[in-house]
């Protein structure tokens, strides 16, 4: 091969020495020994290529914004390379493309260290709102503070500055460190005040189960009394109302033993007001067919006649006494209801015939105020004796034979 078959930038001497041009001259670059001169020229064109290829990447590198010092570093390194490199090709223009990189690596260095700048304030702001959500949560009223969220919330906070720490930028000490102390102050706060609450709660629970376990005691000692404990366990249960909690689990179980007093006491009771229902249970009977006499009464148009009847039933019903408890309000009402129609019957004869009602009614009136009288008697005698039902039930035919009297008068 001569000289002018050689390629543009290389050729192979005779003695196989291979030459590289720069400028207007050329360089020694190697030999090939036992090789042709297209097999040299092939082998020191490939170290160019590889040579070329690295600029190539170095200059795609800098256009995907790698670290402007790394870019710095290759390049100078590179450079190096180049000269006096080994190889055949435009080496000038390797040169050239890696000056052009310098000089872009200025631009990015500016641009990156604008977009660290630019990262690094907004990190410092995420910090800071996480601190300032870690200081509200530090302000809250420790009795108003609901805890398990805000221990919930409090995790989640640290765990967030953890992780934007070991993610986002690296931000200047003075900086990281004040908002490390806020951080800490205000975690501190919350640990303290939850600590503070919860010996509160635990010291009133403690006060609340030695309170329960008294009433416990007071209402287990009227267990013997029955019926008569009743009133009293009554009181002890509006104490307990005003005990507080003494804590999830101590409280069932307290109340477990103080509703077990209760229930032994008010079951005494019904027992009791199982034997009053059998003992009353003719009274019952006979009122009932009181009431079968009473009720045709809401129909009759005879005044006199209506008056007399139930006056009469009316006797009758006070001499049968007491009814099972729970018949009481069930068989007055029936009553009360022939009584208002009765009533009624009078009410209107007086208004149509207005005469001197004192005259009319002597007789009647003298009937009423001497059952009253009876009755006023008897509801003496029932409060003397503490007997509170009859007394109740005496006070009630009292009332509404007074109804009778008034409206005579």
């Amino acid at each position: 091969m001569s000289d002018s078959e050689q390629q543009p930038w290389g050729r192979v001497a005779e003695d196989g020495t291979v030459f590289v041009r720069e400028g207007d001259g050329e360089r020694a670059v190697g030999e090939f020994p036992g090789a042709t001169p297209e097999e040299a020229l092939a082998y020191y064109e490939r170290k160019f290529a590889d040579l070329a290829g690295q600029v190539s990447i170095l200059e795609q590198r800098a256009r995907r914004g790698a670290p402007a010092s790394d870019i710095a570093k290759s390049v100078a390194t590179l450079k190096a390379s180049i000269v006096g490199a080994s190889a055949v090709g435009d080496l000038a223009s390797l040169e050239t493309r890696l000056d052009r990189l310098g000089g872009a690596v200025e631009e990015l260095t500016e641009q990156q260290s604008a977009e660290a700048k630019a990262a690094v304030e907004e990190a410092l702001s995420v910090r800071e709102q996480i601190v300032v959500e870690v200081e509200t949560l530090a302000a809250e009223d420790p009795a108003k503070t609901q805890w398990k969220r805000t221990s919930a919330q409090l995790d989640e906070l640290f765990a967030r500055w953890q992780q934007h720490q070991k993610d986002g930028p690296r931000l200047p000490k003075n900086e990281a460190n004040e908002l490390w102390k806020r951080f800490r102050a205000a975690r501190s706060v919350i640990e303290r005040n939850r600590k503070a609450f919860f010996a509160e709660l635990d010291s009133q629970h403690r006060g609340a189960r030695s309170t329960k376990t008294a009433l416990i005691e007071r209402a287990e000692a009227l267990v013997p009394r029955g019926v008569d404990g009743i009133p009293q366990y009554r009181e002890l249960l509006d104490e307990w109302k005003r005990a507080g909690r003494a804590g999830k689990r101590d409280d069932d179980a307290l109340w477990a033993r103080f509703k077990a007093a209760g229930d032994e006491i008010y079951a005494a009771k019904a027992q009791a007001d199982a034997f009053e229902n059998v003992e009353y249970s003719a009274n019952l009977e006979a009122k009932l067919a009181l009431l079968a006499e009473a009720e045709p009464l809401a129909n009759e148009t005879n005044r006199d006649t209506a008056k007399a009847k139930l006056l009469e039933i009316q006797r009758r019903w006070d001499e049968i006494g007491r009814v099972p408890r729970e018949q009481v309000r069930v068989i007055e009402d029936r009553l009360r209801r022939v009584e208002t129609a009765v009533r009624k019957l009078d009410e209107e004869h007086w208004r149509t015939n207005n005469p001197e009602k004192q005259a009319r009614s002597a007789g009647l009136a003298a009937q009423l105020t001497e059952a009253i009288e009876r009755l006023e008697a008897e509801l003496a005698d029932a409060q003397a004796s503490g007997d509170s039902k009859g007394a109740a039930e005496a006070q009630e035919a009292i009332d509404a034979r007074r109804a009778w009297l008034n409206a005579l008068r």
